[in-house]
């Protein structure tokens, strides 16, 4: 056998050996429907001034009614489910890097003493006005 055939050889067997792992790393992964522990954090944004904060959490795929917001001592706390799925025909997944499943995003707030003023969901982001209790 050549040194070019042999080479050939092992890089093929290689590639073989690679998707045999990536058949059985999709078998083994399940999605499942909920689990008790949080799993991921959603991105938000913080503006503040004199009078408020302005609070947006990205939360595609989640409705109104499964958010759970709350104040506690000095911070807010926003959890929920996104479940999995979101439009998505059933099939073999080759790539998934939206989070799905139980959320919950602790944010610490500046020092004062703040009320949830508005709340609401609009384009898969959850905009929340605290206003600064003085």
């Amino acid at each position: 056998m050549r040194h070019q055939d042999t080479l050939d050889w092992m890089l093929n067997e290689a590639l073989e050996q690679l998707r045999r792992a990536d058949r059985a790393q999709r078998q083994l992964v399940r999605i499942e429907p909920s689990r008790t522990l949080p799993c991921w954090e959603p991105l938000i944004d913080i503006v503040a001034n004199p009078d408020q904060l302005c609070i947006v959490v990205a939360l595609p795929g989640v409705a109104l009614e499964q958010l759970e917001v709350a104040l506690e001592d000095s911070a807010l706390r926003v959890r929920a489910e996104r479940p999995f799925g979101g439009g998505l025909e059933e099939g073999e997944i080759l790539r998934m890097e939206i989070p799905y499943g139980p959320f919950e995003r602790r944010i610490p707030l500046p020092y004062g003493l703040y009320r949830l003023a508005q709340m609401q969901l609009e384009n898969g982001c959850l905009r929340l006005k605290l206003e600064r209790l003085t």
